[in-house]
């Protein structure tokens, strides 16, 4: 398994990742239910094989199932010395709350990273997230009572909230959807894109949807409803 260094974090990290959406999920990719003692013992199995084949990176969040892949995920890794991601939403009020539900399901003593869960956030959910008092600054405070050791966001987009993160210096991390078909975040060439001002400042960047969730699959159905294609 390959590794990499995650930016600044100066974890080494495997390049490869398990995300936790499919476990906790009713019938995110397929039929399949978090409930189903099968097919929740065949996500746990799936689990500690990626760790016995060196996947050190998972990445889970509250929001897949109203808490179940978190548990699930517990319930896999408990004392493996892997690297562990989950999220919060962006009311301030709730972040605490949050981080200590999230400690109680994963069976840790403190999470590797706390991620603000977005899928695109607009300038109204940046400000709450960045202003005094807000979301971001009671997050920090949990790091550093020793709850989380690093801070990141997610996003969908590469918008205007994604660029004030990162020029914000207040992020570790950054995952960010990335692929085939979605390459707005890095053009190499020029170079410009989210992950590209990301990098630069040595921030820890995790790409997500990285085989497009289906979506080119989709297409070629589409354009071609026989699926005659050579693969």
């Amino acid at each position: 398994m390959e590794t990499a260094r995650l930016g600044r974090t100066e974890a080494v990290v495997s390049r490869l990742g398990f995300g936790g959406a499919p476990a906790g999920l009713t019938n995110y990719l397929g039929e399949y239910s978090p409930t189903d003692p099968r097919q929740r013992n065949a996500v746990i199995a799936a689990i500690r094989r990626a760790v016995e084949l060196g996947v050190a990176y998972f990445d889970t969040a509250p929001a897949y199932g109203d808490g179940a892949s978190e548990t699930i995920f517990g319930d896999a890794l408990q004392g493996e010395p892997v690297f562990l991601a989950t999220k919060v939403g962006s009311n301030p009020t709730d972040i605490r709350r949050s981080v200590e539900a999230s400690l109680k399901r994963l069976r840790r003593e403190r999470l590797d990273l706390v991620q603000f869960h977005g899928g695109s956030f607009s300038s109204a959910a940046a400000d709450a997230i960045l202003s005094d008092g807000g979301a971001l600054e009671q997050l920090e405070r949990l790091r550093d009572e020793g709850a989380t050791r690093f801070i990141g966001f997610s996003s969908e987009d590469t918008n205007p909230a994604v660029y004030r993160f990162i020029e914000s210096g207040r992020f570790d991390t950054m995952q960010i959807a990335y692929n085939l078909l979605y390459q707005h975040p890095a053009e190499p060439t020029r170079p410009f894109g989210s992950i590209v001002e990301a990098t630069e400042r040595d921030m820890g960047v995790v790409t997500m949807r990285t085989l497009t969730s289906g979506i080119f699959q989709k297409w070629v159905q589409t354009v071609n409803p026989a699926n005659a294609f050579d693969y």
